[in-house]
């Protein structure tokens, strides 16, 4: 087993994507130490071929704590739009190829929509959490729909074209504070935090 530097109120949180560990850092506060996957040391293709989030997430969290041996956690998001039969879903962040470009996917979607009426959909995010020989799950969703155009120059992914339930603006012209507050991955992330304070780990 590969060696990690694994500190009290410290925990690995499996991704480089910068944008997942700037919302997860804003909800988590100054006083906890998030890590990201290069920050520990980890620059391994970890594998994401499960058919569900659920076990995307425990994949990635797993091979972390088995590889180096820390406590971590790792999350996987997809978008749900019910005229797809909820996809893209799991496979979100590849639906238009491998090559995982959120320009493309955005399009394909789009395409897909073309003329489609019910427009409906759902932003859900699964947590996995392995703390010793501990493996939890948290989950956050988002209800909303899809709109025709993107509009905004915030957030990645789909947030151009995704107007959350109750509001007027996609998530990437609401920016980082109000999304943080109201997003799938915002409601996934308070629930781990939640659990880890009754813990007594932060």
């Amino acid at each position: 087993m590969r060696l990690l530097l694994c500190m009290r109120k410290k925990l690995v949180f499996a991704t480089n994507n910068r944008h997942k560990l700037t919302e997860v850092r804003d909800i988590f506060g100054e006083n906890f130490e998030i890590a990201s996957l290069e920050e520990a040391g980890c620059f391994d293709d970890i594998p994401e071929d499960a058919d569900t989030l659920e076990g995307n997430a425990l994949a990635k969290a797993r091979f972390v704590k088995q590889n180096y041996g820390c406590d971590c956690f790792a999350d996987d998001t997809g978008l749900e739009v019910a005229a797809l039969g909820f996809a893209p879903g799991v496979y979100s962040a590849r639906y238009a190829g491998e090559a995982k470009d959120s320009a493309a996917n955005t399009a394909k979607l789009l395409r897909e929509l073309g003329g489609v009426d019910d427009r409906s959909a759902r932003f859900r995010t699964v947590i996995a959490l392995i703390l010793g020989e501990e493996e939890m799950l948290f989950e956050g969703q988002v209800e909303g729909e899809i709109i025709e155009t993107p509009r905004g120059k915030q957030g990645f992914g789909y947030d151009p074209v995704f107007v959350p339930k109750g509001y007027s603006e996609t998530f990437a012209e609401l920016g980082e504070e109000i999304k943080n507050r109201i997003s799938h991955r915002a409601e996934a992330v308070r629930k781990l935090k939640q659990y880890l304070d009754e813990k007594h780990f932060l």
